[in-house]
């Protein structure tokens, strides 16, 4: 039996590594206002919690729920895809373009490789928040515009990143 409601886990669920480097950020303001060694390493530990609640805010906000068809791995370098109706796999080192297509409900991110069909995976499949962590190794990607984008919900696809030297068709 829990005494949590769903709906206050679930944003829990969500925001566990702000409210982490909230916890992180308090400690260091504690220890920050002793004396001595325990002062300095206040100090460092507050600079930490600052930046494990960035990171934390950033991957809240690509989280976009749970629930949806599919379950998304990702394993060495590659995200696999297994959808009710199709899957598939896409080395990292291999990804040419990523897109986010908000036309269908849910968006999808296309993830299009050389000499392959578009691997397509909706937002809120189970394991996509890992996804977060496989895109933030795209060299050149621009955290924030994909954040901004993918709150956004376009009504059409929007590429995210490209490799450079690949020409969009």
């Amino acid at each position: 039996m829990s005494f949590v409601r769903p709906e206050a886990r679930a944003a829990m669920m969500r925001w566990r590594e702000a409210l982490l480097g909230l916890a992180v950020l308090l400690l260091g303001l504690w220890w920050a206002s002793g004396f001595g060694l325990l002062k300095w390493l206040g100090y460092g530990v507050t600079v930490l919690g600052v930046i494990f609640i960035i990171a934390g805010i950033q991957r809240a906000r690509f989280r976009s729920g749970q629930g949806g068809p599919g379950v998304v791995q990702v394993d060495e370098g590659a995200v696999i895809y297994f959808g009710p109706l199709d899957g598939g796999s896409v080395a990292m080192r291999d990804l040419t373009r990523l897109a986010l297509d908000g036309r269908s409900h849910p968006a999808v991110w296309v993830l299009s490789q050389a000499g392959q069909a578009p691997l397509m995976i909706p937002v809120n499949a189970k394991g996509s928040d890992a996804l977060f962590d496989a895109f933030a190794t795209l060299p050149g990607l621009k955290t924030e515009a994909m954040l901004a984008r993918l709150q956004e919900k376009p009504d059409h696809p929007v590429v995210i990143w490209q490799k450079s030297g690949v020409l969009l068709h």
